[in-house]
């Protein structure tokens, strides 16, 4: 048995979250925080068997594609202490991060 571990942004996530459930595979989604712009992720937990682990990392690729985006991000103000400007910067959102760890042990109670 293998658990498949897939951090997500957000936008992704709820329709990950359908997709796998359509296929069959259970899913636990946590709501986490993290990265370079500190937005939010959605971390999903799959366990699986070990031949169908391939089938949730395809389904993962399909719904969670890299992008571009704008954003906003603070940076400081020359000559002035404290004072934070706006500037727009592009970056890349989306994607996936995927940890596939063995299972030793596996129960549903």
């Amino acid at each position: 048995m293998k658990m498949i571990i897939a951090i997500v942004h957000d936008e992704d996530g709820n329709g990950l979250v359908n997709t796998l459930n359509k296929k069959g595979f259970g899913v636990t989604k946590l709501a986490t925080t993290g990265g370079f712009l500190r937005a939010g992720n959605t971390t999903l937990l799959v366990g699986t068997e070990e031949e169908s682990a391939q089938q949730v990392i395809d389904i993962i690729k399909e719904k969670c594609m890299s992008r571009k985006q704008i954003v906003t991000s603070p940076t400081p103000a020359t000559g002035a202490a404290g004072v934070y400007v706006p500037y727009p910067i592009e970056v890349d959102v989306g994607g996936a991060t995927i940890f596939v760890v063995d299972v030793e042990r596996f129960e549903k109670i």
